[in-house]
């Protein structure tokens, strides 16, 4: 045992025998765990920081009428001669800024991965707090989770986002929650069409006097984020078709129902879409988009992922979209070392921390890194997605400094004056303090690259 193991030894036993108490503190009852969502470790990174924005949050129902209902095909028999309808539900969680002097419930009921263990996550917005209305609408951000996942997934980044001056969507899709996960070929139809659906939905509420969003969102500046299978859909909605192959294979979606997203039929990107983050978006890597489908997208895009997704795939996945939507200008996000839940998915709620015999594994891991901090990679997420957003949704031309940067993090040279001046050999990542900016790469491309 090494000197540094000996020294630490009592202090690791204090802290073994207190997390034991919060542990069983948790069990059999109501849990006394807080699980954070708005944590800002002292390392974040400056644009990390909650803005000037008090926030409120409330649940909408939503319904698609007359959709296919791909649960009802049965793809061991014939084609039936009309595909099964139904009217789709979604549930829909919005975040906004909300007025000065809003006080109240501040915990949103989530359930975890297991689908039956209901949680409470802490943060700053205020449940049903009055909107802030002010002389010009607020931009529109939608939040599209992952299979399976649930609006809340990304709730660290929702609420963050909403203190900077959005308004910010998170859908609950249905067939791909915690709680309604079923055929996978339900969400390979269903996500784009859910997110284009929700867009038009919040359109109609901003137009409606009886709605609490009359007023406050503008859907003509509008942004899509999306992680996993909703980074999947951000893709489709950003312009790209899915391939001829996949819309044909009845190992996807049965019968052709995918073909509506298919190259050359689909109508392009939706016109108030200005922008698309997609968080590990999956597709590529099971030939789901080609180079030329790629080349359909029109809209300018994030990319964040981990070098060593193995759901999405790194090089043959997010990698490939990045350097295959050649029209549009495009960014890469990458987390060294991390896996598919790269900056977007909230800190693993404590009880979490105990393994599913259903599941067969511990619920934890779908939430944490093997290598990074999900704290540590949320306020990074949230650094450069507020740059992002406020450059292409509201042309906030302070912010592109923030995102040209030298290629690799750990190349930058961190050199100021003792005014805090930056010396002309200073090229350390804007908004990152001086040995913060590690293990992380941002490059670039423009369109025609």
């Amino acid at each position: 045992m090494s000197l540094m193991c000996v020294g630490n030894h009592n202090a690791y036993g204090k802290w073994l025998k207190s997390a034991f108490v919060v542990f069983t503190l948790s069990l059999g009852g109501k849990s006394f765990a807080e699980n954070r969502i708005d944590t800002q470790r002292p390392d974040a990174p400056e644009l990390a920081a909650y803005g000037k924005h008090s926030i409120g949050v409330r649940q909408l129902e939503v319904i698609n009428p007359n959709q296919i209902d791909i649960l009802k095909l049965d793809t061991q028999k014939a084609q039936p001669t009309e595909l099964p309808r139904y009217d789709r539900p979604l549930t829909l969680e919005v975040w906004y800024p909300a007025l000065k002097s809003s006080t109240g419930n501040t915990v949103l009921d989530a359930y975890m991965r297991d689908g039956k263990t209901q949680v409470a996550l802490h943060g700053k917005a205020v449940r049903d707090a009055k909107p802030e209305m002010t002389d010009s609408a607020f931009p529109l951000v939608l939040i599209s989770h992952g299979y399976p996942g649930n609006r809340f997934l990304l709730a660290h980044l929702a609420e963050n986002i909403a203190s900077k001056g959005y308004v910010v969507v998170s859908i609950d899709h249905t067939d791909s929650t915690y709680r309604t996960k079923a055929a996978f070929s339900s969400t390979l139809v269903n996500r784009p069409v859910d997110q284009l659906f929700v867009l038009a939905q919040i359109e109609e509420m901003s137009k409606d006097k009886d709605s609490f969003l009359f007023g406050l969102v503008d859907t003509e500046d509008t942004g899509l984020i999306g992680y996993s299978m909703g980074g999947y859909g951000a893709v489709i909605n950003a312009g790209a078709g899915v391939t001829k192959q996949a819309a044909m294979s009845q190992q996807g979606a049965p019968f052709g129902t995918l073909k509506r997203h298919q190259t050359g039929i689909k109508a392009g990107a939706d016109k108030r879409l200005k922008t698309v983050i997609a968080f590990a978006p999956w597709g590529m890597n099971y030939h789901m988009f080609s180079h030329d489908t790629l080349q359909e997208i029109s809209v300018p895009m994030l990319l964040v992922a981990g070098s060593q997704d193995d759901v999405s795939g790194y090089e043959n996945g997010v990698r490939a979209i990045w350097q295959g939507a050649t029209n549009v200008n495009r960014s890469l996000l990458t987390y060294d070392n991390a896996n598919h839940n790269a900056g977007a998915v909230m800190p693993a709620p404590e009880e979490s921390y105990v393994f599913d015999e259903e599941l067969g594994f511990n619920i934890s891991e779908h939430y944490i890194d093997a290598v990074w901090d999900n704290a540590r990679m949320n306020n990074i997420a949230q650094h450069f997605v507020t740059a992002w957003l406020d450059k292409y949704l509201k042309n906030d031309a302070d912010k592109a400094a923030y995102l040209e940067l030298v290629p690799n993090s750990n190349d930058g040279v961190y050199a100021r004056d003792e005014q805090g001046n930056p010396k002309p050999e200073h090229t350390y990542w804007k908004g990152f303090a001086n040995r913060t900016a590690k293990g992380l790469r941002f490059e670039r491309l423009a369109a025609g690259e």
